[in-house]
This record gives structure tokens, C-alpha cells and sequence, in this order.
């Protein structure tokens, strides 16, 4: 994807700031990437065409995507600011409060995400994905590094 097909998705990242860090690719997808991992595609279909953790219901409610992170040791926490010692996700959801895209907090403080199929990029905040298409940050999650 183009710079100007990402702006155009999000065209807050336009001001915020952003790189890209990697080319595409199909193997992995965001909330993927926030857990750390590369290796799979992570959403709670229920054809069980992608991973999901097996003890969680596959279905696509925040409550879901919250014990999946549990699962990886992550606990609810009130904001993104960036904490010494801790590892920091984000929860995107739309209008429905269908999760869309998770983030995953940088020990630089800034934040890192996986554009479904397309690049992984580095962005300053996380509102600048705030869009139609994502949504907005619903939940903060953080585990001990």
C-alpha cells in the first residue's frame, strides 16, 4: 500500500506521524501482531478458518478479544501512557463495538500496528487511526515485561 492509500484510510496519520516498518504480508493480521505473534492470523471466525485461543468463544465481542489477551497475561488498564516495565496494548472498535484493530506500545512509548494484509507501521498516537474503519481505542490492556 501507497503512502497515500494508508492516508487516505487514516488521514490523521497524515499530521500525527507515522513509518512504515515492514513490507506486507498475509501471514499474520493486527491483533496478531499486538500478541507478538507473526507466524499466525488471528480472528474468532467461526468457520475456524484463522487461530483463535481455544478456551475463548469465537466471537467477534470485545469481552472476547479482552480474554484472549488475558490468556498472554495482559490485564485491563486505564490509559496508553507508556509505563516502564510494562508492555501496552490497544483495542480498537467500531460504531457496533465489534473489535477492529489492536496496537501494540513500543519501549520507545510509541505505538505499533499491522494494516490488516498491507505493512506494519510505527505511529506517534494511536488517534491516528481513530477512523470509519477502525474506530476507536475502546480498552487498554498491559502485561509485565
Amino acid at each position: 500500500m501507497s503512502r497515500q492509500e494508508i492516508e487516505a484510510s487514516f488521514p490523521s496519520l497524515r499530521n500525527s506521524g507515522y513509518s512504515i516498518t515492514s513490507p506486507a504480508t498475509v501471514e499474520y493480521n493486527c491483533i496478531a501482531w499486538a500478541s507478538g505473534d507473526t507466524r499466525a492470523w488471528w480472528w474468532p471466525d467461526p468457520m475456524n478458518l484463522y487461530y483463535w485461543p481455544p478456551t475463548i468463544p469465537r466471537e467477534n465481542t470485545l469481552e472476547a478479544f479482552i480474554k484472549a489477551y488475558e490468556l498472554l497475561g495482559y490485564g485491563i488498564c486505564k490509559d496508553g501512557n507508556y509505563e516502564e516495565g510494562f508492555e501496552k496494548i490497544a483495542i480498537y472498535v467500531a460504531g457496533d463495538r465489534k473489535p477492529t484493530h489492536a496496537a501494540r506500545q513500543l519501549s520507545s512509548g510509541r505505538w505499533t500496528s499491522k494494516l490488516g494484509k498491507l505493512e506494519d507501521i510505527e505511529h506517534t498516537t494511536l488517534n491516528g487511526l481513530c477512523s470509519p474503519r477502525y474506530g476507536t481505542v475502546a480498552v487498554f490492556m498491559k502485561r509485565p515485561k
